[in-house]
């Protein structure tokens, strides 16, 4: 398989798994949270900008490590 392909999809694989562990991580603050308080539970404005940051960085992974295995073969 081509290294740049090769690298995109571990970086996209890697990218993923970061966001969605980032995500249940939070969710479990949030449910936490709104139980101890007795209300809905609801994302603030700083997790959602955590989550944004996460996304941002899991979009720019795939290129990061197609250039990576690019360079290493």
């Amino acid at each position: 398989m081509n290294p740049f392909l090769e690298g995109a999809l571990v970086g996209a694989g890697i990218g993923l798994l970061l966001y969605v562990a980032e995500y249940l991580i939070l969710r479990g603050h949030v449910n936490e949270r709104a139980a101890r308080y007795k209300k809905p539970a609801v994302f603030d404005q700083s997790e959602r900008n955590r989550l944004r940051a996460v996304r941002s960085f899991a979009l720019i992974l795939p290129i990061g490590f197609a250039i990576g295995f690019w360079m290493l073969s």
